[in-house]
Order: C-alpha cells, then structure tokens, then sequence
C-alpha cells in the first residue's frame, strides 16, 4: 500500500471533504485519518457555529454524517464538566482538540479479578490541535476538562457512524454496565 502525502485542509469545508473522499474506500488507515485530522488547523470562526455550551453538562453537535460512513461531532465540554467511563461499540474514535485542554484517562475492561473495580491503564493531557484515537480493543475511556476557568471544544469522528455506547458507573467499589 503506498503512503499518500497528506493534503493540508486549509478549512472546516476542506476537512470535511478530505474525510468524505478517504471514507469512499472500503478500508480505513487509522493513520492517514489522524493525520488528516491534525493537519487541520483549528479556527473558532469556522466552528462556532457548531458549538453549543451547556452550563450543567458537555454538549454534542452533529457537524457532519459523513455519506453514512462516519459522523463528525463538535463536543463542548464547560469547566469542570466531563463524561462517564465508555465504550466505542465496535467503532473507531478519533478526537481533535480545536480548543482548550481535556484529560483522557484510559481504563481496562472490567473482569472477574477486577471484580468490578475500573483498572486505570494511563492518563494524558489533549492539548490544542492534537488527536487522540480509541476503539475498543484499546480500552475504556473518560474525558474531562479539568480547567474552572476555560471552556474545551473537541471535533469527534466516530465510523461507523456512532449510535450507542456502554457507559459504566462504579459505586461502592463495584462496575456496572448500562446501555
């Protein structure tokens, strides 16, 4: 398989349909998508309009639904705000940082040893214009902004385009698994 240069979307529009033309392939370089995704530089005037913020809880906003194959979705997350500990349901997860920092902490899957108990396998800090990417046979994982003083945006792409996820909570030292 030949290495492709990677084109440098010079836009939100351009982004979209560089992604649109790598999604036609049946075949999916995991790779080739990250680059893509890191070669756009983020501009809050192309985005904004995507970008709706909660005060009580992050927010997800549906930029794109990729011919079917893909859904690209710009989540902002206020201060201090943050998801559950999740799953990908078979799909690949790649997250671009258009602005701020969020903390992604990566997590085993439960088993009987664990009996329960969320295994932190490592942590790291997103910082702008970075992408990270997770499927499940990575792991679990939680994304936070840490920050009391800035609001994160985030441009998620997940294919096949996302539906569900598992999400799990830990009380009393105990995992349980909800749809």
């Amino acid at each position: 398989m030949e290495h492709t240069e990677v084109v440098k979307p010079e836009t939100l529009d351009d982004l979209i349909k560089t992604l649109h033309k790598v999604f036609e392939s049946d075949s999916i370089n995991i790779e080739e998508v990250q680059n893509i995704m890191e070669a756009y530089e983020s501009n809050p005037q192309e985005w904004k309009k995507y970008a709706k913020f909660d005060q009580y809880r992050y927010t997800r906003n549906l930029v794109d639904e990729g011919n079917g194959k893909f859904n690209l979705m710009i989540l902002c997350w206020g201060e201090g705000h943050g998801s559950s500990i999740h799953d990908h349901t078979d799909c690949h997860c790649f997250m671009k940082l258009l602005q701020g920092q969020l903390k992604e902490t990566l997590f085993e899957w439960p088993d009987s040893k664990s009996q329960g108990d969320m295994v932190q396998k490592s942590q790291r800090i997103l910082q702008e214009n970075k992408v990270a990417y997770i499927n499940n046979s990575i792991g679990l994982h939680r994304v936070e902004n840490g920050s009391h003083t800035e609001c994160a945006a985030s441009l998620h792409l997940h294919s096949p385009p996302f539906q569900t996820c598992q999400t799990l909570t830990s009380g009393q030292g105990t995992g349980t698994l909800s749809r």
